[in-house]
């Protein structure tokens, strides 16, 4: 019986996103596993195509397949539209981030191995993405922290 292809939501992103995302399903398919890619777009050229920077559609996508991979997307400074990263986190409440840090084999450093994992809320806090400019040239982001994500 042959196992059927997992779904993933791929969204390539822009500047090097694209080459980052081609390299990690390079690695993936040589596992062997099956993957049937469901490829969106996000941000300035999602909304040069769609009139919105988070189509709809790709929301969909990653609720229906429940996984996606995201290369890097531009992250506006000083105006323009919210950080794709921000509204996906906020959207799907994607509260941890993982940051495995390991020493590299046959690579000689001064702490030799290293195993850690730093896990980050990341919901809240400066992760928030609320900022507002308080006279021009001054950006204040407001660290927000609530009970409800807290406990």
């Amino acid at each position: 019986m042959t196992q059927s292809p997992y779904k993933v939501t791929l969204i390539p992103g822009d500047g090097i996103g694209p080459e980052v995302t081609r390299a990690a399903v390079r690695i993936l398919e040589a596992t062997g596993v099956k993957f049937e890619w469901e490829a969106y777009e996000a941000g300035a050229q999602a909304f040069e195509k769609y009139g919105e920077y988070i189509p709809k559609q790709l929301i969909h996508s990653i609720e229906r397949t429940g996984v996606g991979l995201k290369g890097p997307v531009t992250t506006p400074i000083g105006g323009g539209f919210a950080s794709i990263n921000v509204e996906l986190r906020k959207h799907f409440e994607l509260y941890a981030n993982f940051r495995p840090i390991r020493n590299q084999p046959h690579i000689p450093t001064r702490y030799p191995d290293v195993d850690l994992i730093i896990i980050r809320e990341n919901t809240e806090g400066l992760y928030s993405g609320i900022e507002h400019e308080v006279v021009p040239g001054v950006v204040e982001s407001l660290k927000i922290i609530t009970e409800k994500a807290s406990t």
